[in-house]
């Protein structure tokens, strides 16, 4: 089975962008995925913060005429924050407005700001991101349904719009690769969004985990497996290195300025510009192209299926970006073809 490709858009901004001018960027980007050899689109989602940021869903619907008939995704839609009714009504809206392409990546967050402003409490992240699952797919298959929970009570309502897609979008459970999410993203989802920094033999040792697990909630369905990749590319290696690297940490920094208890120690080593250097080494595609065909060959015979790359980040120009984009088409896909 070949790789297949997603683009990840740049949906959140340097502080004071004026992002009514970056529509049409992204309208542009969209339009080049399309037609070069990206099979999927994904934005992401914050609220509050110093960034500003165009929510996924509105965003995705704007580029549907754009995108011609690839997939529109969320990478992450943080589900504990909504009530599931009107996630499941949201998503099937898109479905709706691209033709059948909306994909739902599901996660769980971890800015404690966003959920003090929700009223959601921290801890009842996964409890209510589980129970959220259950119903939006429940709501999505058009039958009548009753739902009994800790967080969520539904009795005998049925969804206004059912989706396009037959029992609705594909679920992608964003995780991290702990035994808890890896088990988590093989009950609940029809694959695993793994984050970008998972390298090396935890990757392979992560995929190993996920698909047992896999095969004991699903027996007999098959799963693709989706990594989240960084990817800069210059003829020239280094200075796709140090160009991905100043732009990325920028990123970096002010992500840092909320808290993120998994990535605590990511954060304050990236403040050093060796360690921001050698953590693109390890965990970004920063390359030329010859060395982007590697990566990639590498990250498909550990049995990745699926890759989701991000090319453009804070202060990275869009033109620079669709130079990424036009290497990865003319150099990278006809190798990996080949």
């Amino acid at each position: 089975m070949a790789l297949r490709f997603g683009l990840a858009l740049m949906n959140d901004f340097p502080p004071g962008t004026r992002v009514a001018e970056r529509v049409p960027q992204l309208r542009e980007q969209a339009r080049e995925a399309s037609r070069n050899g990206i099979s999927s689109l994904w934005v992401l989602q914050h609220y509050l913060g110093t960034m500003p940021t165009l929510q996924p869903l509105p965003l995705l619907a704007a580029l549907a005429a754009d995108s011609g008939d690839l997939e529109l995704g969320t990478n992450m839609f943080i589900l504990p924050l909504r009530h599931p009714v009107g996630v499941a009504e949201e998503f099937s809206t898109l479905d709706h407005l691209s033709g059948g392409r909306a994909v739902a990546g599901f996660g769980m967050g971890y800015r404690e700001n966003e959920f003090a402003a929700f009223g959601v409490p921290m801890d009842e992240r996964i409890a209510r991101y589980t129970e959220a699952i259950h119903i939006v797919r429940a709501l999505w298959s058009g039958q009548r349904v009753t739902f009994e929970g800790r967080h969520f009570h539904i009795d005998d309502e049925k969804i206004s719009l059912v989706p396009v897609q037959e029992g609705g979008p594909r679920i992608l459970i964003g995780a991290g690769a702990h035994k808890a999410g890896i088990e988590r993203a093989a009950a609940l989802g029809d694959a695993w969004i793994v984050p970008p920094h998972v390298t090396g033999d935890r990757l392979t040792r992560a995929i190993r985990l996920y698909s047992q697990a896999r095969s004991e909630a699903a027996p007999g369905e098959s799963s693709r497996f989706v990594v989240r990749r960084e990817l800069v590319l210059h003829s020239d290696r280094e200075r796709a290195l140090a160009e991905g690297t100043a732009a990325r940490s920028e990123l970096t920094a002010e992500y840092g300025r909320y808290n993120a208890p998994d990535r605590t120690a990511d954060y304050a080593q990236l403040a050093d510009p060796a360690a921001a250097e050698q953590k693109a080494r390890e965990a970004y595609i920063f390359t030329d192209p010859a060395g982007a065909v590697e990566e990639f060959r590498r990250l498909e015979s550990a049995g990745v299926t699926d890759v989701v790359l991000r090319m453009q980040w804070f202060g990275l120009a869009h033109e620079r970006m669709l130079q990424t984009l036009a290497l990865f088409r003319d150099q990278v896909l006809p190798q990996l073809a080949g």
